[in-house]
C-alpha cells in the first residue's frame, strides 16, 4: 500500500465558552465505545476498515525495516534470562515466588515450604493464557490461611477483570466466578469472604463489595460506593494486616476508610474527611496511625500519627515534619522499624529507623543517576527489608538488608545472558536550564567509547504528568539504541516529581506549558553541551507522554527528527470536555475543567496538540500506537492524530500501528511486548540513519 490512508472529513461543530472547534474526524470514535471495549467485534465497519488501512499502510512503509526488527527482538531476548525467577517472599508457613519457563509467554506463581523444598505451583499463566489473543493476570492473593487463591485476569486488553477463587490443597477451581472487577482483592481474616472493588459501565471503579465464596455474586453486599466520578478508587491492606483501606482520591484530594478484616461485616470507619487540595495516606501498627500526608501546607509531605479510635485531623501529631526539598516518596511500617523512601535533588535513598527515631540511618548511592527503591514485605514482624538498586548502565542487583545489624546480603544480580560491560558505557547528568531560569535533571548514557561531536544521534523520552517519578533504572532494551552509537536521554520535567511535589504542582493546570517547554529545552541543552544538533533527536513518550512530545513537536517542529507517541493522550480538548469518558471527571484536578472553566478551557486549546498542528509546516516523521480495547487512552485519540497531521501538515511520513487485540499496554505476553518494543525503535533507528549499524557492546 503505497498511499497513505485518506480518512473522510466529517466536521463536527460545537461551541465551547463561546469558541467554535471544528472536529474533522470525530466520526473514529465509536458511539457505542463502551459496548467495544467488552467486545471489540461490534466496532462500526468504517472505522474498522480505516485503521485496517492504517496497519497496512504502516506495514507497506516499514516494510524495509522487516530485517531490523527481527535483529532487534532477538537481541532484546537475548538480554533476558528466559527461565527467571524473583527472589521469593517468605509469607507464614511458605516462601512465595513467581518465575517464567524458558520460552514462556506469562509468569508462573508458586511457592515452597523452604529453599530447596518442592515448587507447588498455584498458577500456570502459560497454561491459562494459551490459545487467547490477549491474556493479563491483574493479581493473585492467597487468603490468609493460604489454602485458597483468588485470581484476577483481563482476556480483552480493556482492564475489566474476571475474578475466579481455586482451592490450593485441591487443585478444584469454585463455581465463584466475579466479573467487571479493577483486578484487586482483599482477604477477610474468616478466609470464606473477600472485598474487592467493581468497575462500572464507564470502567470506573465504584464500588467496594463483600463476596462470600458460594454466594451469588449478585447479591454482594455493597459495602462502600463513590457518588463523585471525580475520585479513583481502590483497596488495600494496612502493614499490620489488621485493616482493609479503602482509598479515594485524584491528584488533589484523597480520603481514607478502615474495615477491620477480623470483622468484615462492620461498616467502614472515615479517617478524615476529604479536604480539596489535602492529600493523605494511612498505615497502622498496634494502637496508632501513622499518616502520610502534605497537609498544613507541608508541600514535600510530612508523616503524622493519629489514634487508631479517633484518627481525624484534630489529633494529628507530626512524627516527622515537614522539610521543604526533601519529599517523603513513602513509609513503611514494621513491628519495630519505620521505613520511608525519600528524594532529595532529584535523587531517591531509603531512611530506616526505630519509631522514637533513634538510630535513623540512610541506604544511598554516591551517583550522579540511580534508582533505588522498596520490594514490598510479606512479613510484619521482620527486621529485614528488601530493596532493589540499578542504574542505566548497571543491571539491578536485589539485596536483604537486616535493619537490626545493619548488614546487607545480595539476593540477586539480574543477568544479561548475551553479555554485558556496565563499564563500557557512560552515565552523565546535565542540569538543563530552562527558559525561565528552573534547573532540569536530564540523564544520559552512552557508550564510553563514543565522544560528544555535536552530531550523536539522540533518544530522548519524557512523561511529565501526575508527579510520576521515572526512575534512573536499568533498562536492557534501550541497550540496542546505545550500543548503535545512540545517546538514551530522560528528561525529568515539571509535572513529574523527580524534584518534590512542587516540580509537579508547577507542570499542572494553568502551568502545564512548562512540560512541554522544559522538554524542548532539555533538547536543546543537548546541543549546548555539544551532544547533537537539531534534527538528530527522536522524541520518544508514552500516554501522558505522547501528549508531551506531540506538544512539544508542535512548539518547534524542526528541533526533532521523529516523534514516537506510544498510546499518546493527544485530542485533549476533547476527552477532558467528555466527562462521559472513563479517566476525565478525576483528572479534571490535573488538567482542569474546560466544560465550567474557560481559563482552563483557553489554557488546554492552546496545547492540545490535535488542535494545534502547524498547518503547512514541515514536521518529521511520526509513529503513533494505539490499543483497540484501552479505556484510558482510546483508541481514536491517536487515530484522529495522525490523520490530521497527514492532512495539514508537510513532511512525515505519519504513520499508525493499532494493535487490534489490546489495550493500554499493548501485548501482555513478555515476547509479543518485545516485539512491539522493537517495532518502536527499528522506527526511530532508521530516522537516526543507524539501521545498518553494528552493534557493539564493549564486551
Amino acid at each position: 500500500m503505497s498511499e497513505a490512508p485518506k480518512a473522510e472529513k466529517r466536521p463536527l461543530e460545537t461551541v465551547q465558552h463561546g469558541e467554535t472547534r471544528i472536529d474533522p474526524y470525530h466520526w473514529m470514535r465509536d458511539d457505542n465505545w463502551q459496548e467495544v471495549l467488552r467486545d471489540p467485534t461490534v466496532l462500526k465497519d468504517d472505522v474498522r476498515e480505516h485503521l485496517e488501512a492504517e496497519n497496512a499502510y504502516y506495514k507497506a512503509q516499514t516494510d524495509h525495516l522487516e530485517k531490523l526488527r527481527d535483529l532487534l527482538f532477538q537481541e532484546m531476548r537475548g538480554r533476558i534470562k528466559e527461565n527467571d525467577s524473583s527472589v521469593p517472599m517468605r509469607d507464614g508457613p511458605y516462601e512465595y515466588y513467581a518465575r517464567y519457563r524458558e520460552g514462556g509467554q506469562y509468569p508462573v506463581y508458586a511457592r515452597r515450604t523452604e529453599e530447596g523444598a518442592d515448587e507447588e505451583i498455584m498458577l500456570d499463566g502459560d497454561k491459562e493464557g494459551e490459545g487467547k489473543d490477549f491474556y493479563s493476570i491483574g493479581g493473585v492473593d492467597v487468603s490468609w490461611d493460604h489454602e485458597l487463591l483468588a485470581v484476577s485476569t483481563d482476556t480483552l486488553g480493556s482492564e475489566y477483570y474476571d475474578i475466579r477463587v481455586r482451592n490450593l490443597k485441591t487443585g478444584e477451581e469454585l463455581p465463584d466466578q466475579i466479573g467487571s472487577t479493577d483486578g484487586s482483592v482483599v482477604w477477610a481474616k474468616d478466609n470464606k469472604s473477600f472485598f474487592y472493588v467493581e468497575r462500572d459501565d464507564h470502567q470506573r471503579p465504584k464500588r467496594v463489595k463483600h463476596h462470600l465464596l458460594g454466594d451469588d455474586p449478585s447479591g454482594d453486599r455493597l459495602v462502600y460506593e463513590e457518588e463523585s466520578d471525580e475520585m479513583f478508587l481502590s483497596i488495600g491492606e494496612t502493614a499490620s494486616d489488621a485493616y482493609m483501606v479503602i482509598s479515594l482520591g485524584n491528584g488533589n484530594t484523597s480520603e481514607e476508610h478502615l474495615v477491620p478484616l477480623d470483622a468484615p461485616e462492620t461498616a467502614p470507619k472515615l479517617v478524615e474527611a476529604r479536604k480539596s487540595g489535602v492529600l493523605y495516606s494511612v498505615d497502622h501498627k498496634d494502637d496508632t496511625l501513622f499518616i502520610h500526608t502534605n497537609a498544613d501546607d507541608a508541600v514535600d509531605f510530612k508523616i503524622v500519627t493519629a489514634p487508631e479510635e479517633s484518627p481525624g485531623r484534630e489529633n494529628w501529631k507530626d512524627w516527622l515534619p515537614h522539610t521543604p526539598g526533601t519529599y517523603v516518596a513513602g513509609v513503611e511500617l514494621f513491628k519495630d522499624w519505620i521505613v520511608r523512601e525519600e528524594r532529595f535533588d532529584a535523587k531517591p535513598r531509603i531512611i530506616v529507623g526505630r519509631y522514637d527515631r533513634t538510630g535513623e540511618h540512610e541506604l544511598s548511592q554516591d551517583e550522579d543517576a540511580f534508582s533505588l527503591s522498596l520490594i514490598g514485605w510479606g512479613e510484619f514482624e521482620t527486621d529485614t527489608i528488601r530493596y532493589a538498586y540499578e542504574s542505566p548502565a548497571q543491571p539491578a542487583q536485589v539485596f536483604d538488608y537486616d535493619m537490626a545489624t545493619r548488614v546487607r546480603t545480595l539476593r540477586k544480580t539480574q543477568e544479561i545472558p548475551s553479555g554485558h560491560n556496565a563499564d563500557a558505557y557512560v552515565v552523565d547528568r546535565i542540569d538543563a536550564k530552562a527558559r525561565d531560569g528552573e534547573s532540569i535533571p536530564l540523564v544520559t548514557i552512552r557508550r564510553k567509547d563514543i565522544a560528544p561531536n555535536g552530531d550523536l544521534p539522540v533518544v530522548l523520552y519524557g512523561y511529565g504528568s501526575y508527579g510520576i517519578y521515572i526512575d534512573d533504572d536499568f533498562s536492557s532494551h534501550v541497550l540496542s539504541f546505545v550500543d548503535r552509537g545512540a545517546v538514551f536521554a530522560v528528561a525529568h520535567i515539571r509535572g513529574g516529581s523527580a524534584k518534590g511535589r512542587q516540580w509537579y504542582l508547577d507542570g499542572k493546570l494553568e502551568k502545564k506549558e512548562n512540560t512541554f517547554r522544559d522538554f524542548n529545552d532539555c533538547a536543546q541543552a543537548l546541543i549546548d553541551e555539544g551532544i547533537t544538533k537539531r534534527g538528530r533527536i527522536v522524541g520518544y513518550g508514552g500516554s501522558a507522554g505522547g501528549l508531551l512530545v506531540g506538544a512539544a513537536v508542535n512548539l518547534d517542529p524542526g528541533l526533532y527528527g521523529g516523534i514516537i507517541g506510544a498510546v499518546p493522550f493527544i485530542d485533549v480538548v476533547n476527552t477532558i470536555s467528555d466527562g462521559s469518558l472513563p479517566l476525565t471527571p478525576p483528572e479534571w484536578e490535573e488538567w482542569g475543567n474546560p466544560i465550567t472553566d474557560k481559563a482552563a478551557f483557553a489554557t488546554i486549546s492552546a496545547y492540545s496538540p490535535y488542535d494545534n498542528i502547524r498547518a503547512g509546516e514541515t514536521y518529521p516523521p511520526v509513529l503513533a500506537t494505539g490499543g483497540l480495547t484501552d479505556y484510558r487512552v482510546t483508541y481514536w485519540e491517536p487515530a484522529k492524530w495522525i490523520a490530521r497531521l497527514r492532512d495539514e501538515a508537510e513532511g512525515g511520513p505519519f504513520l499508525l500501528r493499532m494493535n487490534m487485540t489490546a489495550g493500554h499496554g499493548g501485548s501482555a505476553a513478555r515476547f509479543e511486548r518485545i516485539k512491539e518494543r522493537a517495532a518502536d525503535y527499528a522506527f526511530a533507528l532508521d530516522i537516526l540513519g543507524l539501521a545498518e549499524a553494528e552493534p557493539d557492546r564493549g564486551l
